[in-house]
Order: C-alpha cells, then sequence, then structure tokens
C-alpha cells in the first residue's frame, strides 16, 4: 500500500473526528449554551451545510493549485477551525467556528479521492478510496469515543482541544508523504466550463441524488445516539463511548466491505448496500429495548453506513471520468454532508414535532429508500443507454 495513501487516511482521521465528535457531546453542550437537544444537533447540520457550500467553491477556486498544497491549506483550515470551537463563548460563535471548520471537509475528501486513485491500479480504485475512507472510520472508532470521555470528564471544549491538536500531526504528516506535482498536478487546468459540464450529466446528478438521500437516513439516528440510548434504552451516559467505539468497528468492516464490493460489481454494490442500510434502521425500535440488542443494532448501523461510501463515491467518479472529476468528486462529499444536514434537521423535526425519539429508525429507513428508488432508476438508464445506441441508424 502506498504510504501516501495512508498520509491521506491521517487526514481523513482529523477531518473525520470533529465530523462526528458533536455527537457524542450534544448533552454537554446543549446544557452548558443553554440550548435544547435538536438545536445542539444543528451544529451538525451547519457543519454539513458548511461543506456542501465550500466543496464546489473551494474546488474551483483551487483548480490551478497542486493538489498537495491544496490539501495542507485544508488541513490548516481546520486547525484554526477547531481552536475556534474550543474558545467559542456561546452557541452562535459556535456555529460559525464550526462551519469555518467544514470548509475544509468537502474539498480534502474530493481532491484526496482523486488523489488516492491515481496512487493504485485501475482494479484496486474503490479499494483506495475504502482505505482513505478508513481515516473516518478510525475517527468513529477512536476519536469520537475519545472525545465523548473528554467532554463527560474534562469539557467539550477539552474535545475540540485535542482535534486541533490531531489537525497539526495530520498537516505534518501530509506535508512528509504526499508526493507533490505530479503529471497530473503541473498540466494547466481544463477550462472552467468543461469542468462545469459534469452537471449536464444525468447520471452524474443521479448520484449525487441518491448519495443525499440514501446517505440521509444514517443521520436522522446517528445524530441522536446519545438521546436514544441513554433516553429509549434507558443506558447510562458512561455506556454511549463504548457503544460508538462499537459503531466504529462497523464503520471498518463496512468500509473494507463496500469497497470489495464495488470493486467486483459496481451498481449491484450500491443498490445492496443502500438496501441493506434500509433494513437496519428499519430495526431500531425493536433494537432499543434492551441494552445487548441495542449495542448490536450500533455495530450493524455502522458496518451498513461505511458499506455505502465507496460505492457511491466511485459511482460519480465513473459517470465523472474527465475535465470535471475533481469537481464532482468534491459535490458527491458535498451530498453526502447535504445528506447529513437533511437527516440532522429530519430527526430534530420528528424529536420536537413529531412521534419522538423512538420513530427515528422508520423516519431514516424511509429516506433511505428513495435514495435506493434514485439508484434502480439510475440503473435503468445504464441499461438504456447501450439500447439506445444499438437502435441509433449509421450516418453515411
Amino acid at each position: 500500500m502506498p504510504i501516501a495513501l495512508l498520509a491521506l487516511t491521517a487526514g481523513a482521521f482529523g477531518i473525520g473526528t470533529t465530523e462526528f465528535v458533536i455527537m457524542g457531546l450534544l448533552l454537554q453542550v446543549s446544557a452548558d449554551l443553554h440550548v435544547s437537544i435538536a438545536a445542539a444537533g444543528l451544529l451538525i447540520s451547519g457543519y454539513a451545510l458548511g461543506v456542501a457550500v465550500g466543496a464546489p467553491l473551494l474546488t474551483i477556486a483551487t483548480r490551478g493549485v497542486s493538489r498537495k498544497t491544496v490539501l495542507l491549506a485544508l488541513m490548516a483550515i481546520f486547525t484554526l477551525g477547531n481552536m475556534a470551537c474550543a474558545l467559542a463563548p456561546n452557541y452562535e460563535m459556535l456555529m460559525a467556528a464550526r462551519v469555518i471548520t467544514s470548509l475544509a471537509h468537502g474539498t480534502f475528501f474530493g481532491v484526496g479521492s482523486v488523489v488516492a486513485t491515481g496512487l493504485v491500479a485501475p482494479e484496486k480504485r474503490a479499494s483506495a478510496i475504502a482505505t482513505m475512507f478508513t481515516g473516518l472510520t478510525a475517527a468513529t472508532m477512536l476519536g469520537v469515543p475519545a472525545g465523548a470521555w473528554l467532554g463527560l470528564h474534562l469539557g467539550w471544549r477539552s474535545t475540540f482541544w485535542a482535534v486541533a491538536l490531531i489537525g497539526v500531526l495530520a498537516l505534518a504528516v501530509l506535508a512528509l508523504f504526499v508526493p507533490r506535482d505530479r503529471g497530473a498536478d503541473r498540466q494547466a487546468p481544463a477550462p472552467l466550463r468543461e469542468e462545469l459540464a459534469v452537471l449536464g450529466r444525468p447520471q452524474v446528478l443521479l448520484g449525487l441524488a441518491m448519495t443525499v438521500l440514501g446517505y440521509a437516513g444514517v443521520f436522522v439516528v446517528f445524530t441522536y445516539i446519545q438521546p436514544l440510548l441513554t433516553r429509549i434504552t434507558g443506558l447510562p451516559e458512561s455506556a454511549v463511548s463504548p457503544l460508538l467505539l462499537l459503531f466504529g468497528g462497523g464503520l471498518a468492516v463496512g468500509n473494507i466491505l463496500g469497497g470489495k464490493l464495488a470493486d467486483r460489481a459496481l451498481m449491484p454494490a450500491v443498490l445492496g448496500t443502500l438496501a441493506a442500510l434500509a433494513g437496519v434502521m428499519a430495526l431500531m425500535q425493536p433494537a432499543l429495548r434492551t441494552g445487548a440488542t441495542a449495542a448490536l443494532f450500533v455495530g450493524l448501523l455502522g458496518i451498513a453506513a461505511f458499506a455505502t461510501v465507496a460505492p457511491l463515491q466511485l459511482r460519480v467518479l465513473e459517470k465523472a471520468a474527465g475535465a470535471g472529476q475533481n469537481l464532482a468528486s468534491s459535490l458527491n462529499i458535498a451530498a453526502f454532508n447535504l445528506g447529513n444536514a437533511l437527516g440532522a434537521w429530519v430527526g430534530g423535526a420528528v424529536i420536537e414535532r413529531g412521534p419522538g425519539l423512538g420513530a427515528l429508525g422508520w423516519v431514516a429507513s424511509l429516506l433511505t429508500l428513495v435514495g435506493l428508488g434514485i439508484a434502480l432508476w439510475s440503473r435503468a438508464l445504464d441499461r438504456r443507454e447501450p439500447a439506445l445506441a444499438d437502435c441509433t441508424p449509421l450516418r453515411t
């Protein structure tokens, strides 16, 4: 495995930790800043929306800059943003700091995905993406439980200081090991209109839509995992960190599984992983009745959630081959985070205005099923396009 790919994984670990760690701190942030749990959950939506906006804008703005320079600059933004989170005096400033931090996220994973696929043989592209996204699974497996533990014992601000330190270390690793100015980086960028033309491809747009809606269900549930486990299952707050560790282990398994399935048969992997994710979330309500079944549910949710990532990312990269690949890759990371924002918002609405915490599972499942429906539509277009080409009359 190329050491540069491991360096990208280290950067992904840092960024993934700051994205997910707030989920283990909702009750502490809510109490300290005197806001509701739903309002604290919007810190996830704000971050995700920042990714959705920042990913395409920063990708376009940095299109003529070497990819290594872009990755280093984004990691610097990430580190400074987490320092601002630790120092935020109120909810509004914390939200602003989260949004600033989020600007680095989408472009880092978008550019990093392209770099990762260029480091390996073509038949291992999905596995390379999955390897980089292992940083996210490690963040959830190690960073989020550790952050929740720090928040419980030393206050939630200590967690953001620790994440800022992770950013400094990741910056050093990227600087040392990611190659600078490979051939693709030295070429002049394609005209902007050629890159933007990727947005006119129906299959790219369908790929982005299936990512948004297919993944939104995960965050309907995962955003509120702390109150779900403490208020529905009846577990103590001290039990949340170990269960988040179990979720992270599930992510690691699902990430590897999704990469291997996508390398073998991409579209069946997309359909199968989305169907599995919807099925797991539909089982949430009965699963949360006991501590043992809740632990099983959390692990399965982690597996199902991250099994979708590599297939969905590679699907968009495959349909965007050419000048717009960087932009499409970043847009799909934005799509994941738009799904995160949508899921957190829908979950908050269900809690405050709907049937409550216990209904989150079936609402999440319905959202993912909509994403599965879009994926089926996209597959139908795949099958239709060759048929149309065969029926096209020859020109003389």
